[in-house]
């Protein structure tokens, strides 16, 4: 779980640090005030960071960042990162702590809650996370508290998309596995018929969402920095910076990652897992969470399937081994085979709003 990924300095095209706008409907009117969470800590509002350290291994410091809005109980964290460093010990430091002396003038420091090594779960522990000096109890509070904050943003979200008729989709997969081009030639069967718009998450460059506007389709580029994936209040933002309410479709293209993505809810209706054939059958078994999550299961390239040694059936139960309702389709987006199965699940499933 992403909640020590320093995703503190995303950039929305567009969209100014500090803004207030009102949102106007049909059956109720509701301002909103927003202070940017998505920013360095420095640009963060009405917000203080917390700090826990510790000191072991002679001058090696760890050090735990959460950033809490002022008044805010510390449970209440919503952004953490974690970072170590070496030093000299040129300074003084300004805490109280116990000093056990040897002959080499040896420092034992005693701080609360050290860790044992069962608490070295590596990935395996209650949280599925491991962050030095941090306890597994700990890191789960903090994971609850941040989804908790998505989760809320992320339902007044679905509640503007349901609003508007619109079928939300966020496209997940790893890097490299064509989405932007499935993207972009989906936009061409579609941009005719009904509304399109697109949010294009990246760490850097505009790339993708230029290719998505070539199509005349409207996208907004949401720039993560050290992020590895979009959550709520960045598609809140670039939603209303786009300012689309027509009935049609809205494609989130995540940032190539196959695991903090599964955890956010952006407010889709769903996500769909795309899956290029190079990657080899056995990665719905590596990433499970993503495949438990995703409605939906693309196989793309297969116009290299003569070409790579894969097994597409094993590919299809594997994914079914974790989330056994998935559906699947295969295509190529370069050749064109199997579009016609995903056009027809979009409308289809925009059919269903």
């Amino acid at each position: 779980m992403c909640n020590v990924c320093g995703c503190g300095d995303s950039r929305i095209e567009g969209h100014s640090h500090e803004h207030s706008h009102d949102h106007s409907h049909d059956d109720h009117h509701h301002p909103h005030q927003h202070n940017d969470h998505h920013h360095a800590v420095t640009d963060v509002p009405q917000s203080v960071v917390i700090h826990h350290h510790y000191h072991h291994q002679g001058d090696v410091h760890h050090h735990v960042h959460y950033t809490l809005p002022v008044g805010a109980m510390p449970q209440q964290a919503t952004h953490g990162h974690h970072h170590e460093h070496e030093t000299n010990h040129q300074h003084q430091h300004q805490h109280s702590h116990d000093h056990a002396h040897d002959g080499d003038n040896h420092h034992t420091h005693h701080q609360p809650e050290r860790l044992n090594s069962g608490d070295l779960h590596y990935g395996k522990g209650e949280a599925e996370v491991h962050v030095a000096g941090v306890s597994q109890r700990q890191l789960l509070t903090l994971e609850m508290d941040i989804l908790g904050n998505n989760n809320q943003l992320a339902a007044h979200n679905r509640e503007h998309f349901i609003e508007n008729q619109q079928l939300v989709l966020n496209l997940v997969s790893s890097p490299g596995s064509g989405k932007t081009t499935l993207l972009t030639e989906t936009l061409m069967q579609l941009k005719d018929h009904c509304a399109c718009a697109v949010i294009e998450g990246d760490q850097q460059t505009t790339n993708d969402a230029d290719r998505i506007r070539a199509t005349s389709v409207p996208a907004i580029q949401v720039n993560t920095g050290k992020g590895c994936h979009l959550d709520a209040q960045m598609i809140h933002d670039a939603y209303h910076q786009l300012a689309i309410n027509q009935p049609g479709f809205l494609f989130i293209e995540n940032v190539g990652n196959l695991v903090c993505p599964a955890s956010f809810d952006l407010g889709e209706a769903s996500k769909v897992a795309i899956l290029s054939v190079t990657e080899g059958e056995d990665k719905p078994l590596k990433y499970p969470n993503m495949f438990a999550a995703a409605d939906l299961m693309i196989i793309n390239k297969i116009d290299l399937l003569p070409y790579v040694d894969v097994n597409i059936d094993d590919c299809v139960a594997n994914a079914r081994k974790v989330n056994p309702e998935i559906q699947v389709i295969k295509l190529s987006a370069k050749t064109g085979e199997g579009m016609d199965a995903w056009l027809n699940w979009l409308t289809e499933n925009r059919q269903q709003l």
